[in-house]
C-alpha cells in the first residue's frame, strides 16, 4: 500500500511539476521592486527586491508608450519594451509588455522568447504574422507554420519560444501591443544571432546547416553586423 502511494505521489509529482516551472515563479509578499542590476551585491535568477519601506509611486510605473518608436533601420521596425529592466515593479510579477511600431511594409523579424508566450493586439494597420511549430517528432513531416492577417482590434497568440514574426503588410505604418508572460521574456533574433554573433560562428557549421557555398554566408554575415533594438 505504501508503495502503491509512494508511486501515486511520483506520478502526480511529474505531472504537476512541468505546470510549476512553466512561467516565473509566483511571489510570496505584495511586491517586489527590482534593485538596479549595477548596484546589487550579488547576482540571482531575477532581481533582488528594494526595501519596502522606500518603495514609492514611481516604481510601479512607466510613460511613453503614446509615442512612437523610430522605424529607420533596415527592418523597418521598433520594439519598445517594458519589462523589469523598465519598470521595476514588474518584478516577480509575472508580466511584461512592448509596443511595436512598423513603417509600411516593416518587419518584425523571425525571433523567439525563451521565457515567455506573447499575445499582440493590432491597434493601427493590417499585420501578417504567425508562428512555426517545433521539429516534429515524424521526421517526414515539417515544421507547420500557423499565419492570419490582422486588422485593428484582432489579437494572436505566440507560444512560449516559438520562432514568430510580424510583418505590416500596408502602405501606411502599423501599431501593435503585446503582452508576455515573463517579467524578463528574452529575444533571440533568428537571423541576426546566426549571422551576427561575437565571435562569428564557424563558417564550416554554417555553410554545412544552411547548404550553401562560403560566399553566401559571407554576404548573409555583412548584413547582420548592427544590432536589432
Amino acid at each position: 500500500m505504501k508503495m502503491a502511494l509512494g508511486f501515486l505521489t511520483a506520478i502526480l509529482i511529474t505531472c504537476f511539476a512541468p505546470v510549476a516551472y512553466a512561467s516565473d515563479p509566483s511571489p510570496l509578499q505584495d511586491f517586489c521592486v527590482a534593485v538596479n542590476d549595477s548596484v546589487a551585491a550579488v547576482f540571482v535568477n531575477g532581481k533582488i527586491c528594494k526595501n519596502p519601506n522606500m518603495v514609492v509611486a514611481n516604481d510601479f510605473f512607466f510613460s511613453g508608450l503614446n509615442m512612437p518608436g523610430n522605424t529607420s533601420n533596415p527592418l523597418g521596425s521598433r520594439v519598445t519594451t517594458v519589462n523589469v529592466n523598465q519598470l521595476p515593479g514588474l518584478n516577480t510579477l509575472g508580466i511584461s509588455l512592448v509596443r511595436i511600431d512598423y513603417a509600411s511594409y516593416g518587419l518584425n523579424p523571425p525571433h523567439t522568447h525563451p521565457r515567455a508566450t506573447e499575445i499582440l493586439v493590432v491597434l493601427e494597420g493590417t499585420l501578417y504574422v504567425g508562428f512555426v511549430t517545433s521539429n516534429p517528432a515524424d521526421p517526414n513531416q515539417k515544421n507547420k507554420l500557423f499565419a492570419k492577417y490582422l486588422n485593428p482590434g484582432d489579437a494572436f497568440v505566440f507560444p512560449e519560444g516559438l520562432i514568430h514574426f510580424q510583418f505590416n503588410v500596408g502602405h501606411k505604418n502599423a501599431i501593435a501591443f503585446a503582452g508576455l508572460s515573463s517579467q524578463n521574456p528574452g529575444v533571440i533574433t533568428i537571423a541576426n544571432a546566426v549571422f551576427g554573433s561575437d565571435p562569428p560562428i564557424n563558417q564550416a557549421v554554417l555553410t554545412k546547416a544552411f547548404q550553401v557555398e562560403k560566399k553566401v554566408i559571407d554576404y548573409l554575415e555583412a548584413q547582420f553586423r548592427w544590432n536589432i533594438v
